[in-house]
């Protein structure tokens, strides 16, 4: 029986996790949120991306995110994409570096400008 402990919101509830041929039982959530997190982090968990990439003619990097969450396990092929980027300034931040990381349909935007 997996345990969690939800991150939605601050009262940190520790969540217990049933799997039954029934589908996914929850306990220990103080809200429905609780329950929503638990079973998506159980049955398709996401991740926000943090990285940095290169940018052309500076030694400085680029802290890049993707702008909303990406299925957990295609991060390795989403930080291979990323490491294979350069960005020539200048750059705004929110600006998109690349449109539809790893085929999620989720942008990679800057997370800080480059003049």
């Amino acid at each position: 029986m997996p345990e969690l402990t939800c991150v939605i919101c601050p009262l940190g509830c520790r969540l217990s996790v049933t799997l039954t041929p029934e589908g996914v039982q929850v306990s220990g959530n103080s809200c429905p949120r609780g329950k929503a997190y638990a079973i998506e982090e159980i049955t398709a968990p996401k991740r926000i991306l943090t990285a940095v990439i290169k940018v052309k003619g500076r030694d400085q990097l680029l802290p890049v995110r993707t702008a909303t969450v990406i299925p957990k396990e295609l991060l390795f092929t989403a930080m291979e994409e990323i490491k294979k980027l350069t960005v020539t300034p200048p750059v705004n931040m929110d600006e998109v570096v690349m449109a539809n990381l790893a085929g999620t349909g989720v942008d990679l935007v800057a997370t800080k400008p480059v003049a």
